[in-house]
C-alpha cells in the first residue's frame, strides 16, 4: 500500500451507503482479495489457471491500458446501486471512462437480498448477447425501472418489455432465456461476490486499494478516482 493520501480517503469513505446482509470485512480483511481480483479481472492482465474465467462475466468498458482499474459488484434489485447508476455513473462515464483513465468491469451478481434480481441479471445477459449498445440500454431500462420489477408478480413480461425497448430481438432474447444461455455468467458472477467476501452492494475493487462499499456522494467518488489517477500517472505510481 503506497504511503499516500489515496488510501486515507478511501478507507475513510468505507462502509457508507449500501445494500448489506452482514458488516462488511474491514480493509485489513480484504486488501489481499482487491489485489488479487483485480489482478486477474483486468483484461489486460496475463491469464493464470482459476475456477472461473473473469474475461467471461460481466461487462468491460474503456481501455485496456487504462491507468486505473476498477471492477464493480452491484445487484438489481438495491436501492444504493441503483442511486449509483443514475447518478454518478454517468460523470464517471463521461470523465474518467470515456477519457480512458480507468477501464470498469461491472458484474451484476444475486445477493439473494431482493425478489426477482435472478431473473433482472438473466434478461441483461440475454440482451448483452446481441451487443453492448443494445446491454448499455437494457442496463438503463433495469435501473429506471426497479421498483416496477421488483414488485411484479409477473417480471418476466417487465423484463420482455424493457428487451423491447432496448431495441434487441426479441426471438433472440426469448430463445436465450430458454435455453439458458446466460445463466452460466450470472451464477459465475455471484459465486465470485460469495467467494471474495462481498457483503454489500454496490462494492467497487481499485487495484492497489482497499475496497469501496456503498454509493458514494458523486463528489466523493470523483475525488477519489481523481486522486487514484493522479498517483497512478505519476512517476513510479503504476497500480
Amino acid at each position: 500500500m503506497r504511503a499516500h493520501v489515496v488510501p486515507a480517503v478511501v478507507a475513510a469513505l468505507v462502509g457508507t451507503a449500501a445494500c448489506a446482509d452482514v458488516p462488511a470485512r474491514g480493509a485489513e480483511g480484504t486488501e489481499g482479495a482487491t489485489r488479487e481480483l483485480l489482478a486477474a479481472a483486468s483484461v489486460a492482465a496475463e491469464p493464470e489457471p482459476q475456477t472461473l474465467d473473469l474475461s467471461q462475466l460481466g461487462m468491460n468498458r474503456g481501455v485496456e491500458n487504462a491507468p486505473v482499474r476498477i471492477v464493480e459488484f452491484s445487484d438489481y434489485g438495491c436501492g444504493y446501486c441503483r442511486k449509483f447508476h443514475e447518478e454518478t455513473w454517468p460523470v464517471v462515464l463521461r470523465d474518467f471512462v470515456d477519457t480512458g483513465k480507468v477501464e470498469w468491469k461491472f458484474l451484476p451478481f444475486v445477493s439473494g437480498m431482493f425478489g426477482n434480481t435472478t431473473a433482472a441479471s438473466t434478461a441483461a445477459e440475454c440482451v448483452l448477447e446481441q451487443g453492448d449498445t443494445l446491454f448499455h440500454s437494457m442496463n438503463s431500462l433495469i435501473w429506471r425501472h426497479q421498483g416496477e420489477w421488483k414488485r411484479s408478480a409477473d417480471p418476466a413480461s417487465v423484463f420482455r418489455g424493457l428487451a423491447t425497448q432496448s431495441g434487441a430481438e426479441l426471438p433472440r432474447y426469448d430463445s436465450c432465456l430458454s435455453e439458458g444461455r446466460r445463466t452460466e455468467r450470472v451464477e459465475g458472477a455471484t459465486s465470485l461476490a460469495r467467494d471474495i467476501g462481498v457483503r454489500g452492494s454496490p462494492t467497487f475493487f481499485v487495484v492497489g486499494y482497499p475496497p469501496i462499499q456503498g454509493a458514494l456522494p458523486t463528489d466523493a467518488f470523483v475525488q477519489i478516482l481523481t486522486l487514484v489517477y493522479n498517483e497512478a500517472t505519476m512517476p513510479g505510481g503504476t497500480p
